[in-house]
Parts: structure tokens; C-alpha cells; sequence
């Protein structure tokens, strides 16, 4: 039998908003060590692209529906790309590595990051559009049966939330910002994708057949391209900035795919099984 939809929703929020406040506050406590950091963004990165192909691609495809279904899709998935590619050149809010190793290299990119408020308003929009695929993917689980919908785009999150909020608390502990800011920070970046999420589930409800027919699938394939652009454009090229380790690196991005690939496999199998019962 499936969770309740808005039950599991309310988890998933619960658990990307302590998610995102650990990670921040873990900037309290010293940086991780460089060869760490850059093996947890290579397996982020790797999981992040499964999910966009292998969870929202599928389902917003099988939302827009129609001959023209692929192309639409197709068209969605550039336009999300395309935004969040304007987002990280007007502001280079992804800056994961605070590791000693890896202070000096970027210290110059602090200074040139176009300030904190830059910051702090490209991963917000960043963490809402994260929102509105957990929204609208656990939105779609209320068409199916025994399966946890959304599963795999929470995990996601919860592996890339930690990374954005020490982001942001470690960039203010270096600019000299108290206590007091990074937590109400930290606090406040913590409950965007939530209530993003809420919006796009209740939102959905509300409109009814319009919100539910392609609307729907155009937001998915919308959030696709953010992912892609997330794990490809973002976490791989900050990663593979040195030529150590590659092996370490490689497993750890097949290991992400594999995951992402795995959830998919048991989610579109328990679904079959459920509609072989009616």
C-alpha cells in the first residue's frame, strides 16, 4: 500500500530542511578535507544526472503525452538548462571546496563573487526549482500504486542540500559574518525547497486538470535541465579541476548513476506489480 502523498511530502521536507541545516552548521566545525569533498561532488553529480534522466525525464514525457510529446519535453529540458546556466554566470553561487587545500586557490574567487546577496539569491532560486520537482514528483505518485513517489528526487536533494548550505555558511564565516547571521541563514535557505515543494504539490491540487495534464510534465522536464546543468556544467567541471585521484573520482560518479539507475529500476518494478494486480 503507498504512503498518503501529502504524509510523505511533509518527510521529505523534514528531512531536506535537516539535511540543509546540518550541512550548514558542519562549516562551524572546520572544513572537510579536499580529497573528501571532491569524491561526495563527483557521486552527487553522477546521482544528480541519473535522476534527471532516468525519474523526471519518463515522467514528464508520460505527462505532456501527444506526437509531440518528445520535443516539448526536449524543448523544457534547454530552457531549464539555459536558466540555470544565466544563474551561475550572473551569480557563481557554487563554491563547495572550503577545505585548507583548497583555500588559496579560491580565495581571489571570494573576493570576485559578486557579494553574498548574489550568492544567497541564485542558490535560493536554485533550491526552489529543487522544490518544485520533489512537489511535482511526489504530486505524480498520486496516479500510481505501491511505489514511493518522489523517492529518487528527494535523495537527490538531500545529497546536494548539505553542499549549497555549507556553501553559504562557509562563505560568511569567511567574510567575517557572526553567529547569528549564518544560523538565520542557514535556517532561512533551509526552508525554501520545502516550501517550494508545498507550493508545487498544493498549487497542482488546486488548479486541478490543468496543473495535472502537461502543465505538469513542462515542469519536470523544466527541472531536468537545472539537474543536468547542476551535475555537467557545475559539480563535474569543479571537480575534475586537478588531474589526481581519477579513479576515485570515476567510481564515485558511476556509483551516483548506479544508485539513481537502481531506484528506478525498483520504482518501475513495483509499479508494474501493483497494476498487475488490478
Amino acid at each position: 500500500m503507498s504512503a498518503s502523498p501529502p504524509l510523505l511530502l511533509a518527510g521529505y521536507s523534514v528531512a531536506v530542511f535537516a539535511a540543509s541545516v546540518i550541512g550548514g552548521r558542519l562549516s562551524e566545525y572546520g572544513a572537510m578535507t579536499h580529497m573528501r569533498t571532491q569524491v561526495v561532488m563527483s557521486f552527487v553529480a553522477g546521482f544528480l544526472a541519473g535522476v534527471a534522466l532516468f525519474h523526471l525525464l519518463p515522467h514528464s514525457i508520460e505527462r505532456i503525452r501527444g506526437p509531440e510529446a518528445v520535443e516539448a519535453a526536449v524543448l523544457c529540458v534547454v530552457l531549464g538548462m539555459v536558466a540555470m546556466i544565466i544563474l551561475l554566470r550572473a551569480f557563481p553561487f557554487h563554491q563547495h571546496d572550503f577545505s585548507a587545500e583548497a583555500g588559496v586557490r579560491h580565495a581571489g574567487d571570494r573576493r570576485k563573487a559578486g557579494g553574498l546577496v548574489g550568492i544567497g539569491l541564485g542558490l535560493g532560486l536554485h533550491a526552489a526549482t529543487e522544490g518544485v520537482a520533489l512537489g511535482a514528483s511526489v504530486r505524480i505518485g498520486l496516479m500510481e500504486e505501491g511505489v514511493l513517489p518522489g523517492l529518487g528526487v528527494c535523495l537527490a536533494i538531500l545529497l546536494h542540500k548539505p553542499l549549497d548550505a555549507f556553501s553559504i555558511t562557509g562563505m560568511m564565516k569567511h567574510n567575517g559574518n557572526g553567529r547569528r547571521a549564518r544560523l538565520a541563514a542557514n535556517v532561512g535557505y533551509a526552508l525554501i525547497c520545502p516550501v517550494a515543494a508545498a507550493l508545487s504539490y498544493f498549487g497542482a491540487g488546486m488548479l486541478g486538470a490543468v496543473a495535472e495534464g502537461p502543465w505538469l510534465g513542462y515542469a519536470l522536464a523544466f527541472a531536468v535541465g537545472a539537474f543536468l546543468c547542476i551535475a555537467l556544467g557545475d559539480l563535474l567541471p569543479e571537480v575534475h579541476f586537478h588531474r589526481h585521484d581519477r579513479g576515485k573520482l570515476l567510481l564515485a560518479l558511476l556509483s551516483g548513476v548506479s544508485l539513481a539507475y537502481a531506484l528506478y529500476f525498483v520504482e518501475t518494478t513495483t509499479v508494474h506489480a501493483g497494476q498487475s494486480h488490478h
